[in-house]
């Protein structure tokens, strides 16, 4: 169904963390107008713990994730992004079962 991921990033502090969420912003209109392979991008703060977000990335396939890595949009905030943070960890996940959205790919 495709090829995921969820990032946990832990910012240096609450304004970091906001300015954070305005880079990803700005790489997240690239995603939106370049990459029809990226299914599911979206960015979560977390309750109780105003430094951290979650990235949630669903692909098409593992190319979409690869095709996404070389988008100038996401170049640019993976190199900018280490100054707002402490600490990031990235989990990739292998689907089991699942449901996505009416006409989404792999339906």
């Amino acid at each position: 169904m495709g090829y995921g991921l969820v990032v946990r990033f832990t910012a240096k502090d609450e304004a970091a963390g906001l300015a954070f969420d305005e880079l990803a912003a700005t790489a997240l209109e690239g995603i939106r107008a370049h990459e029809p392979g990226t299914l599911v991008y979206v960015n979560h703060r977390v309750p109780d713990e105003p430094r951290v977000r979650v990235f949630y990335e669903l692909y098409a396939d593992r190319a979409a994730f690869d095709a996404h890595e070389e988008q100038p949009h996401v170049r640019r905030f993976l190199a900018e992004r280490g100054q707002f943070l402490e600490s990031f960890e990235v989990t990739f996940l292998d689907e089991v079962a699942g449901k996505l959205p009416a006409g989404s790919a792999g339906q």
